[in-house]
C-alpha cells in the first residue's frame, strides 16, 4: 500500500485493482528496470501456494 498510495500516488481501490503485472509496469515506469532483482519465478510461486494454501 505504502508503494501504491505514497510513491505511485494512486487510489486504494486502483491499488487494489492492479495485477501484479500492471503493478510492476507502473514501478519499472517509474524507478527503471532493475528495480526487482530477487522477484518470484514462476516456479518458486507455486511452491509457496502449495505451502500456503489459503
Amino acid at each position: 500500500m505504502a508503494i501504491g498510495l505514497g510513491v505511485l500516488g494512486v487510489a486504494p481501490a486502483l491499488f487494489w485493482a492492479l495485477t501484479p503485472r500492471e503493478l510492476d509496469a507502473a514501478l519499472r515506469g517509474k524507478f527503471g528496470a532493475g528495480i526487482a532483482p530477487n522477484a518470484l519465478s514462476r516456479g518458486d510461486l507455486s511452491s509457496l501456494m502449495q505451502q500456503f494454501p489459503d
